[in-house]
């Protein structure tokens, strides 16, 4: 039997291999941080062998709740991800299956690799509506591609919408992947209707870096650029840097920043109630669209989610407060589980790529229900 990981978004060390009935495994961290929990990796030669993988440094990852009620993702072809039998026990994270393929891949969730991203930016750009830019380079060096749909234009609004600033938060570019592939169908309605009124700024992944070098939550450099909003520096942060200094020439009437969560099994939006300043008025605007896409999307909920901060106390590093702050705009950052959905569980697939999809797609809906308030 043989693991490996050197390959687009691989993250694994093999301690020991030569039992299938006990391979031992650890996460390695991110480069230049403490941060880890994202894995994936290939296992070869066990077809028809019953396996235990044991991550024996589970317990001491960034978000060791996050495990509970957990389980990983496993797949022979790398197109269709079914759950795996997992526990977590004793900080270590133990994943049982039966190979039926000499190869097969383990992942924290399906992954969206950089090479699936490129095929995205190829797909998209040959849209009429569409143009690709790219808007600054990452520190490995790396293009960070931007979208910019529909046409500029008298009293058009500016939507922007960012994605996997986190890199292992994978489903957040299965969702951007939805989202505009919607916004990009000239045959859907709402899609057509939406950019008769805006313009769209799309940045499907914030952190190529760490995707390709399977980080889960920082760039190169070790830097959480979740946390770099008022402070972005080309010698740290050039992604957020890059980007800020575009909307800076835009404006922002909208933002939507995608993110994945290890703890909660829930869809849920987390607004900028703490910023300063942040109205009455404002936080009717965020519940209008929570509302909107919870009755259009039964994936999504409003009951569940991150505690409110308390006015004024908002931390200003992070994308959604910043922008709400810096362009008094409709700001929001959408969170998806890596675990199941618990309102609407799936014990196969539990919450899936196909389900990001949707959920992505879903976001012009519950756009263009709030579009007159912004």
């Amino acid at each position: 039997m043989q693991i490996s990981s050197v390959f687009d978004s691989g993250n694994i060390e093999c301690v020991s291999a030569d039992n299938p009935a006990d391979i031992r495994l650890n996460i390695r961290k991110d480069n230049g941080s403490d941060f880890y929990q994202w894995f994936y990796f290939r296992l070869t030669g066990a077809r028809g062998i019953p396996v235990t993988l044991t991550i024996e440094n589970a317990g001491k990852s960034a978000y060791p709740a996050g495990w509970k009620d957990y389980q990983a993702v496993v797949s022979s072809d790398r197109e269709s991800w079914e759950r795996a039998a997992t526990r977590y026990e004793n900080g270590q994270l133990i994943i049982e299956h039966t190979p039926l393929a000499d190869a097969v891949w383990f992942a924290y969730f399906a992954p969206y690799t950089m090479t699936r991203h490129d095929e995205l930016i190829a797909a998209c750009q040959h849209s009429e509506t569409a143009k690709l830019d790219v808007i600054g380079r990452t520190l490995d060096g790396r293009d960070l591609d931007r979208l910019v749909i529909g046409e500029p234009g008298e009293g058009k609004k500016t939507i922007w919408v960012i994605a996997r600033q986190h890199p292992g938060e994978s489903m957040a570019e299965w969702a951007a992947e939805g989202f505009l592939s919607r916004l990009l169908d000239d045959a859907d309605p709402v899609a057509i209707d939406l950019l008769s009124k805006a313009v769209f700024h799309v940045v499907p992944n914030m952190n190529p870096d760490g995707s390709y070098r399977g980080h889960l939550r920082t760039n190169a450099k070790g830097v959480n650029l979740n946390r770099e909003w008022d402070k972005a520096s080309p010698e740290n942060s050039p992604e957020v840097h890059a980007v800020l200094a575009e909307m800076k020439k835009t404006g922002v009437d909208l933002f939507l920043d995608m993110h994945g969560d290890e703890d909660l099994p829930y869809n849920f939006i987390a607004g900028a109630e703490g910023v300063p300043g942040f109205t009455e008025q404002d936080g009717q605007l965020l519940n209008a669209y929570k509302d909107a896409l919870a009755r259009l999307n039964p994936d999504f909920q409003t009951e569940h989610g991150y505690p409110v901060d308390a006015p004024g106390s908002a931390d200003l590093s992070i994308a959604t407060h910043w922008m709400a702050k810096a362009f008094s705009c409709l700001a929001m950052t959408l969170e998806m589980p890596f675990k199941d959905n618990a309102n609407r569980p799936d014990p196969q697939f539990g919450w899936s790529p196909e389900r990001c999809v949707k959920l992505g797609a879903s976001q012009l809906d519950a756009m263009r229900e709030v579009f007159d308030r912004l």
